[in-house]
């Protein structure tokens, strides 16, 4: 079993991931820096009135008609444009907001080209709203998409609906201001994870190893609040369904 001291070691970052607020060691507050909002899939109320406004609001293609839908100042399009209507796109234009246009026949997904230019903002801490549309390739790609080598050192926090997903690695604990009977998915990616820790779930891990390919970590729950994921080696996707009890 790993040691608080040690625990205190590799876990410098918690990124809360049900409000927009990323905190680091010693206790201070930063906003998102970036948010890309992508279609497919309607954005809760609760996440759109917590946008802080001083972020960088970035839409992949159609998410430029979910963040107009939504009443959400885009700064930046980016993507093939194949799926953003018409409307949408001219409505960008005449309010000056640059586009940047990629042929249809290209080597990413319009969200990866999204936040490759969040990244290139200079963005530490990024918030994907949507982005599933019921395309299964997509989805999986999406996912792995967290944990992208662009994005090491990088808070990240996808919403879908009700779920959200955010990589617990080194240095990087996921705080989880969930309810309890939540449902929560420890899943490993890249290789194996090593000393996991989880704090406030119902079948807890005390400095473990989770194997990729074992379903271990699945429909966990949260016993108290509020919970925690940590990891010392490795990176661990934190699936998070709110509402599942």
């Amino acid at each position: 079993m790993m040691n608080r001291e040690r625990e205190s070691e590799f876990a410098e970052t918690v990124v809360h991931i049900n409000r927009v607020a990323k905190v680091v060691k010693g206790g201070k507050n930063f906003s998102f820096s970036a948010v890309v909002v992508a279609g497919g899939d309607p954005i809760a109320p609760a996440d759109v009135e917590a946008l802080p406004a001083d972020a960088l609001v970035i839409a992949a293609d159609s998410g430029l008609d979910a963040a107009i839908a939504n009443g959400i100042p885009v700064d930046l399009v980016v993507g093939d444009l194949d799926s953003a209507s018409p409307q949408a796109i001219e409505r960008a234009r005449r309010a000056g907001v640059p586009i940047d246009q990629h042929p249809i026949d290209k080597d990413a997904t319009d969200l990866e080209l999204a936040l490759a230019a969040a990244v290139r903002s200079g963005a530490v801490e990024i918030l994907v709203l949507g982005g599933y549309g019921g395309r299964l390739d997509h989805l999986l790609a999406n996912t792995l998409l967290l944990v992208a080598p662009m994005l090491d050192g990088i808070a990240v926090v996808w919403r879908i609906g009700r779920t959200t997903v955010a990589p617990a690695r080194p240095g990087v604990a996921v705080e989880l201001d969930a309810e309890p009977g939540d449902r929560v998915s420890l899943l490993p990616v890249g290789g194996s994870a090593d000393g996991v820790i989880t704090e406030g779930l119902a079948w807890p891990l005390h400095g473990e190893t989770l194997h990729v390919g074992s379903t271990r970590g699945v429909s966990n729950h949260i016993d108290t609040v509020p919970a925690k994921v940590l990891v010392e080696r490795g990176t661990v996707l934190v699936v998070h369904e709110k509402g599942t009890t």
